[in-house]
């Protein structure tokens, strides 16, 4: 029994060729649609990430609130959450995964202020200064080092940051 040698007809060539070259592009399609569509879920994952640890956070806030409001009625008002605003994130080309997670750093190494007095973390602004300034954040094996550039107190303390990428 003989095979044809269909591999040497150029019409069989051309078809082989377009095969290949159609599965290859169809293959790159698919690859840059699943990318996008993972990514979207990424940054979706971090934003819930991002909004249950706030929650969780002003919850156990609210719930040391309501357990010494006898004594806090005649005090003065306490820290419920914490915003970090990173300002030169485009310059730095930081992706909104990047930004998220080191949002989320930032917040974790300042946590402890979450229920504090709001005159008593003003006092102590140059500790909260210090905590962020002085400690390195990394991400993808680059460390970012922050500088703070505007600090609000209220019950949400609101931090401007400008990120430096380290040496």
């Amino acid at each position: 029994m003989h095979i044809p040698p269909y591999h040497k007809r150029p019409s069989w060539q051309r078809f082989l060729v377009g095969a290949a070259i159609g599965a290859i592009l169809s293959y790159i399609v698919i690859m840059y649609m699943y990318g996008s569509q993972y990514e979207k879920l990424i940054a979706t994952n971090f934003e819930l990430q991002a909004q249950v640890t706030k929650v969780k956070a002003q919850n156990e806030a609210l719930l040391k609130d309501k357990e010494n409001l006898s004594e806090k009625s005649n005090q003065s008002l306490t820290v419920q959450a914490i915003e970090i605003n990173i300002i030169n994130g485009e310059e730095l080309k930081l992706d909104r995964l990047i930004t998220f997670q080191l949002e989320e750093m930032i917040k974790a190494a300042i946590y402890s202020i979450i229920g504090e007095k709001i005159e008593a973390v003003a006092a102590g602004d140059n500790l909260l200064e210090s905590t962020i300034e002085n400690k390195g954040f990394t991400v993808d094996d680059f460390t970012y080092y922050f500088e703070i550039t505007k600090l609000m107190y209220s019950n949400t303390v609101e931090i401007t940051v400008k990120a430096k990428l380290s040496d």
